[in-house]
């Protein structure tokens, strides 16, 4: 018999259960008899020592030079690029997407760390002239301090990367609490930067509930910055608590993201990238791709060829290098989406394929949704106008495209969106007119280079950036210095 390993808390420079000496299991997805381990399910106490660490840690690590932080981080990326098959193969136990999604996406968490590595060695300030002859004028950035790091179980790795490495190399201290149901590939993820050599208390991890762990982040008077990724609902939250208490915050929320095809565009790779965007990761990602507005000219060639593929895709265990898609991420998450399925039927969309439970038997033992594509959808209907989260498409007509990028624009959301089309006139007019912060022409609305500023408009986040080198807005402050000998 297998013995199930129980993961603790790190904190301090140390792995320690928590106060409370409970724990929590966490389940394989994609076959619910696989227990993957156990994790600590902490509250405020243990938090409480969590940021006590990274508050005496903060002032000597925040004195080191940007290039000292750095070797850290590369110390880190070399460790966890040594270990992406184990933390791969961790991440589709723990939260069910393909092994070669996760690998990929561990890689993806190694770059991050090497590109915020040399990070430290870029310049972190401007000369100002000054209207005094005699004086010398200019800027410096300074760290905010101690920064809570609150993350999702969509993406355990790139996430927790694109929000821990700026913050380390800009001199901040990390109290991270990850999404419960990954929490064993966050320990993992944090084994890197313990073996690193960072010194204790400048990253600390503690798993929990989110309302309680989460929640007290948002409320704790030394976290000087909060980061958050999730839904729309808990970010607001926090926000507010942070904003109540004078802390820094950024959120990054929902989307419910819009491919337009137009008359001109190359319709294999729009659906290619329909079901790549919308699919992949079972839906289960803040940029998937929710609707797809077709022209009306090309709409019944589009769905034909979109239903077709649709159809062939494999579900299973990602283990399987003939699945492409796997399970929802948890019972809960999958009976969401099982009830917005039936909404769009309620509210009269018609279904084309998936909608349900698949029948395989050897599915019945995960939390398995059929891709499911629906026609006839208008904008007053919920699945055209709510984040999902799941494997759902809706297809709409349009007749011009002033009015699809109406539609488009016509949801609370404005994270990213995406346009088919060999117009360069189609292209400058979605460009301008799309609200949304990321806009994508000829690929799909998913995806990001980590180089490059990441965020939405409207409800999708607080309108700041993360990655790139727009991380810097966010992790610092800036310092005005008026010198005079």
């Amino acid at each position: 018999m297998t013995i199930e390993q129980t993961y603790l808390n790190y904190i301090d420079g140390k792995w320690s259960p928590s106060l409370t000496g409970r724990v929590t299991a966490s389940i394989n997805p994609a076959n619910t008899n696989d227990i993957v381990g156990y994790v600590q399910n902490s509250d405020e106490a243990d938090l409480e020592l969590a940021v006590s660490a990274a508050n005496r840690a903060k002032g000597a690590w925040r004195k080191l030079s940007g290039a000292a932080r750095g070797d850290y981080l590369f110390k880190a990326a070399n460790l966890l690029e040594s270990r992406i098959a184990d933390i791969g193969e961790t991440m589709m136990r723990e939260m069910g997407k393909t092994l070669a999604e996760c690998k990929g996406e561990t890689a993806r968490g190694v770059a991050i760390l090497r590109y915020y590595a040399g990070e430290g060695m870029r310049k972190i300030g401007d000369v100002i002239p000054s209207t005094d002859n005699e004086a010398m004028m200019f800027t410096t950035r300074v760290p905010l301090g101690v920064v809570g790091v609150i993350t999702p179980w969509n993406f355990p790795v790139a996430i927790p990367m694109w929000k821990m490495a700026p913050a380390l190399i800009y001199g901040n201290t990390v109290v991270i609490k990850p999404a419960i149901e990954t929490s064993i590939t966050a320990a993992k993820l944090l084994a890197c930067f313990e073996e690193a050599g960072l010194p204790p208390g400048v990253i600390n991890m503690v798993t929990g509930d989110g309302a309680v762990i989460g929640g007290g982040i948002a409320r704790h008077p030394d976290i000087q910055g909060i980061t958050f990724t999730g839904s729309n609902k808990v970010g607001k939250q926090i926000g507010q608590t942070a904003l109540s208490r004078g802390a820094k915050f950024q959120l990054e929320m929902g989307g419910k993201n819009p491919l337009i095809v137009a008359e001109d565009a190359n319709l294999d790779l729009a659906v290619e990238a329909a079901i790549s965007g919308g699919l992949k990761s079972t839906g289960q990602k803040c940029t998937a791709t929710s609707r797809i507005l077709v022209h009306a000219s090309v709409y019944e060639t589009f769905r034909t060829k979109l239903v077709d593929q649709v159809k062939q895709l494999k579900l299973g265990n990602g283990n399987d290098s003939a699945t492409w898609m796997g399970p929802c991420a948890n019972e809960k998450q999958r009976d969401t989406v099982l009830s917005y399925i039936n909404k769009g039927i309620e509210e009269g969309a018609s279904l084309l394929c998936g909608g349900g439970i698949p029948a395989d038997e050897e599915l019945k033992i995960g939390y398995y949704v059929q891709p499911t594509v629906f026609d006839g959808v208008t904008s007053n209907m919920t699945i055209a106008q709510e984040e999902i989260f799941g494997p759902v498409l809706a297809l709409v007509p349009f007749d011009n495209l002033e009015e699809a990028i109406s539609l488009a624009n016509d949801v609370e959301y404005g994270l990213s969106a995406s346009i088919f089309t060999q117009n360069i006139r189609n292209i400058l007019a979605f460009i301008a007119d799309m609200d949304a912060g990321l806009v994508r022409i000829n690929a799909e609305t998913a995806g990001v280079e980590l180089q490059a500023p990441f965020g939405g408009m409207k409800q999708s986040s607080s309108h700041s950036r993360e990655q790139g080198q727009a991380a810097i807005e966010f992790f610092t402050s800036i310092k005005t210095v008026f010198l005079k000998a």
